[in-house]
């Protein structure tokens, strides 16, 4: 027994010197808790030089962006904001301040009745061709046979010229020679379309007999015909952007919702629409803007190119143009930039208002 105990104790001390030469050794491969790190062997150590190098190469791989952005976005917003300041006419005219932003304000019912056009061109075109290419993507969606064939038979009007496509729309809405008047001509109904002051809501009263008041008669059957042009054309770009999103939601999600009991609506409300609310935020922006600046199909299309008949479809960028190029004294280039002005300030509040509220609502995981 005695004669074992040296044994142990020299494996032991044996133990201790092993121990202390592989702990010498881990104190090199592995840092105490606190300590800087080490770098990597081959790889030159992070310096302020090397920085500054790097955020130089990203300004310089910026600068042809910022310069386009800053030569055809904010130097035109600023010479209009300072166009706004005088009144101008054939030549830089004396300073006023914001006179032309109070005159529009105040002075000209034509620029509020130009704000209501716009408000019924926007409410009747962004909401109508969303729900109009979601209906359409989904079935496009479902396997269908010459599925390619219709995406792009869709996507078509969206690439045709706008002035060529207005200007065919035009031809066809003539009420005397037109294709559409040829049509429901032989039902009894003679619309005259573009030419048609009455309010859409007035001509479905007039049916059952009834007189609605001014405010209550809704656009006019000219701009309901401008809308749903800008529908038909403005349809295509939407349906392909869905068809995307629809793409992009995974099979297994799904078919796990149908195999939890959804269908038809819960299945929409609660799997499609969180899934797809990205690409359906995306296009609320994208064409409330571009209804908000409309402008070529309203020229062509309108009667007189000013927004005709009696002024029912002239819309704000129409009432700007119009208005920049105008002969009336208290008119001209300073009050159309005033004007632009405000629709860039509407339209700006309102982005950020959707960003704000809706932009909520959306998940992007």
């Amino acid at each position: 027994m005695q004669s074992g105990a040296p044994e142990t104790g020299s494996a032991e001390s044996g133990a201790e010197s092993g121990n202390c030469g592989l702990g010498s050794a881990g104190a090199r491969a592995l840092p105490l808790a606190g300590t800087p790190a080490l770098p990597v062997r081959g790889q030159p150590p992070p310096t302020r030089r090397r920085s500054l190098l790097d955020a130089g190469l990203a300004y310089l791989l910026l600068a042809p962006s910022a310069l386009v952005l800053g030569a055809f976005g904010l130097a035109p917003l600023i010479q209009a904001f300072l166009l706004s300041l005088r009144q101008w006419r054939l030549a830089p005219g004396p300073f006023v301040g914001f006179a032309n932003y109070q005159q529009a304000l105040t002075a000209e019912p034509e620029f509020w009745k130009a704000v209501v056009v716009t408000f019924y061109y926007v409410v009747g075109t962004v909401p109508v061709t969303i729900v109009l290419a979601y209906l359409l993507a989904e079935t496009l969606h479902a396997r269908l046979r010459g599925m390619g064939f219709y995406r792009t038979l869709f996507f078509l009007p969206y690439i045709a010229s706008p002035v060529a496509a207005a200007a065919v729309w035009r031809w066809i809405l003539n009420p005397n020679s037109g294709i559409a008047s040829a049509v429901v001509k032989p039902l009894g109904w003679e619309p005259r379309w573009l030419y048609e002051r009455t309010g859409l809501f007035q001509l479905l009263a007039g049916i059952f007999h009834h007189r609605l008041p001014e405010w209550a008669e809704g656009p006019s059957l000219a701009l309901g015909c401008i809308m749903a042009v800008a529908v038909w054309q403005g349809v295509g770009f939407a349906v392909v952007v869905l068809l995307a999103g629809l793409a992009a939601i995974p099979g297994d999600v799904t078919e796990a919702a149908r195999l939890d009991g959804a269908r038809g609506w819960k299945l929409l409300r609660h799997v499609k629409l969180p899934l797809l609310s990205p690409t359906l935020f995306f296009l609320w922006i994208v064409f409330t803007i571009r209804a908000f600046q409309s402008f070529t199909q309203v020229y062509v299309m309108s009667v007189d190119n000013k927004g005709g008949p009696a002024g029912t479809t002239q819309n704000i960028t129409l009432y700007i143009f119009q208005s920049f190029y105008a002969n009336a004294p208290r008119l001209g280039p300073g009050y159309g930039a005033a004007v632009a002005m405000l629709l860039f300030l509407v339209i700006l509040a309102l982005t950020l208002f959707q960003f704000r509220v809706l932009g909520r609502k959306v998940h992007y995981s």
